[in-house]
This record gives C-alpha cells, structure tokens and sequence, in this order.
C-alpha cells in the first residue's frame, strides 16, 4: 500500500486540473502578443486571475502571476522596501524559510530585524509584537498558517494592532498552506499583501500568486517587459496559470467537504498514536491547527530515520528537523514555541490531503508503533533514559 501524508510540502494535481492545463497549452500563443493566437493566450491568463480573485475575495487586478509562494513572499516583501527608506522590519519566529531566510538576508543587508516569539502552540504573541512597532517600521511579515504544525495565527488581530498604532506599516501574510483550507477573504483579514502557491492546493507547480491591495506601492526584483503591470516582467505561464485558477476555485468551493472529511482523519489519528505509542507529544493545539496536519516528536528517535522506515513500507511523511552539515538541527519553529531541543528531533510533520483515505490512516497506524519500537530499541537515548 502507497500512503502519501506529505501534502503540506506539494500536492498531487487533481484530474479536472491536469485536463485544464493540457487544453491551455494547445493555446501556444503569447499573452502579450496582439494577434489572435495571444488574445486566446491572454483570455486564459485572465480567467485564472479573476478565479483567483474570486477565491480569495478581491478584485481581480489585486493579483499579480508568479512562479511560486517563495517568490510571492519576496516579491511583496523586497518589493516594498524598495519604495520606502524605512530600514526596520518584523517577522515572526517561525515563518517558512521563504520568510525567514530572507529576513536573515535583509537583516545583513542592513535592515533592522524583529523577529516576534509565539506561545508553546506556535500562536504569535501579539502584546510582543506591539512593544516592538515603531515609526521606522516599514512592513510587518507573519504567516496566516505555519508549515510544519499547522498552528494558525490571528492575522487580522495582528492587521488590527499594527495599523491602529502606526496605519503607514504594510502587512504582509505568506498564506501559502492557508489557501484552500481555511475560509478566509483578504477584506477580512485586513492585510496589504499575501501571497499564494498553485501546487499546495492540487495545482501544478512552478506558479503562484501575489495579492496587492489598490493603494499599495511595490517595485520589481528583476528588470524586463512590462507583464503583470510592471511588476514581474517575463512571459507567463499560461498552462500553469490556467491550472492554477481552477485549482484555486475547486479549493474554496470544496473547503467545508474536505475540512470535515480531514478533521475525522485527523481526530482518528491523533487517538490513534497515543494510545498505541508512549512518550509522544503532540506539538501545538489541535484545535487551533490546520484540520490537515499534525506534527508529532517521538522522544528518543531521529525524525529521519522514521521516515526511512516508514518509507519502505510505502508512507510518505516529513520531518521538522534538517540535517545541516551531518549534524540534526532542531526545527527553528520548534525552537520558537519552546519544544526540548532532543525530542524535536524526532518531529513528524503528518499533513493530509482531499484524497487521503480512513484506510490509509489505519495503515499508518498498524506500522507506525512497530517502526518507533524498533528504532527507540537502537536508540542510546532510549536506553539512557531507563
């Protein structure tokens, strides 16, 4: 048997998007052309963005075509600061290493960088945030919902206090693992940019999107043509872009289906796991994360070789650790939210998607136990603590 609960990391293209694409790229005009082959081009490009639009709740010329949800996030970001001579930013402690390794990047660049801590369920501390807010802050970055726990933040609270204490910061969201599973408009959460990725929602990848709210004012990264009103020159994607759209619509129209359907899988698995495995701990509040993901360590192994075991027996999962230089670092989110820097690494990221099945689940249960077992038996952490 396949399991694949790695739908956090990428998604498996749905059938109604890959019949999509494969129509868009009989289409093999360009979108900025003036003849016919380009207007049929530019009509698909078109139809995406206002699906996209439509999706997330704007006006379809708030949406700016890229090639992914790390380039959005660099886009919005960098993309601003190159307007305003305002050198303090802030970020959270636990963003995606799209946010977080720019944020380092920018900081040796000679930005001055806050990085806000969160709770022991990776929840943003507001209260921080606010003591940290000046006049010579420029943007404010906080993800709507973190990769590796889920754990979803307030954004709108966050919108809320930084804009009635100094209205002129810009706040923008990496909404990349929010998108299509949790109900959100941008009017709503009130934020200036969020950005958005095809293939974290069974769409393809290599294409993702940038909201810019009318009013706000960001600069290109690199030099060209004028695609996507100045923004991000380059001959778009068109198939990708035309998977996208549909992905995104499919998405939002079958949140409510899809998050019933996952928060029963999530509820069997989370009961599952503890009552057939010991000295677990399950990082963040289950009912303030995603209903897709759960992130477990399981004290006294390695997260690595958990996921090779359990690799041959045909289930696909991911770790919270990252194997730098031969040696484990413990997950910086975990760090943030205060886990024991040992037992993190032995965190499991298990991220569900549309297609994830009760049988699967029941799989992933029957060998899981058997697999900790027998590396906690090899592990001298286990028999030290004996």
């Amino acid at each position: 048997m396949r399991v694949y609960l790695d739908n956090n990391s990428t998604t498996p293209i749905s059938d109604e998007v890959k019949k999509e694409i494969v129509s868009a790229m009989d289409v093999y005009g360009n979108p900025s052309s003036l003849h016919q082959f380009g207007v049929e081009a530019r009509n698909i490009v078109e139809k995406a963005r206002l699906r996209i639009a439509q999706a997330l709740g704007c006006d379809n010329q708030e949406i700016i075509f890229t090639g992914g949800g790390t380039e959005s996030d660099n886009l919005a970001v960098r993309g601003y600061l190159k307007t305003t001579s305002k050198k303090h930013i802030i970020t959270s402690a636990i963003e995606h290493h799209a946010v977080y390794n720019m944020f380092n990047e920018l900081e040796k660049e000679g930005y001055r960088v806050s990085r806000i801590g969160v709770d022991k369920n990776g929840i943003l501390d507001i209260e921080q945030l606010k003591e940290h807010l000046s006049e010579e802050t420029a943007i404010v970055s906080i993800m709507l919902a973190n990769n590796e726990t889920g754990a979803v933040q307030p954004i709108a609270e966050v919108v809320s206090a930084v804009k009635s204490i100094y209205p002129h910061i810009i706040v923008h969201t990496d909404a990349v693992q929010a998108f299509g599973k949790m109900k959100f408009k941008v009017k709503d959460l009130g934020v200036d940019l969020l950005s958005v990725s095809a293939h974290k929602i069974n769409g393809p990848k290599g294409v993702g999107a940038l909201y810019v709210r009318k009013g706000v004012k960001i600069k290109h990264l690199v030099s060209g043509g004028h695609h996507e009103r100045n923004i991000r020159p380059g001959t778009e994607n068109v198939a990708g872009i035309a998977g996208f759209g549909l992905a995104a619509e499919l998405s939002v129209s079958g949140i409510d289906r899809n998050n019933g359907q996952l928060e029963k899988l999530k509820i069997k698995f989370i009961k599952g796991i503890r009552e057939s495995i010991d000295n677990i701990t399950v990082n963040g509040d289950p009912e303030k994360t995603l209903s897709n993901t759960v992130n477990v360590s399981f004290n006294n192994v390695e997260g690595e070789s958990v996921i090779m075991m359990l690799d041959m027996h045909g289930i696909a999962v991911s770790t919270g650790s990252a194997c730098t230089s031969g040696s484990l670092e413990p997950s910086h989110v975990l760090k943030a939210m205060g886990a024991d820097p040992v037992s993190s690494q032995g965190s499991i990221r298990f991220s569900m998607g549309k297609y994830t099945t009760e049988d699967e689940i029941d799989y992933l249960l029957e060998k899981l136990p058997s697999v900790i077992e027998r590396l906690r038996k090899m592990s001298p952490l286990e028999r030290e603590s004996k």
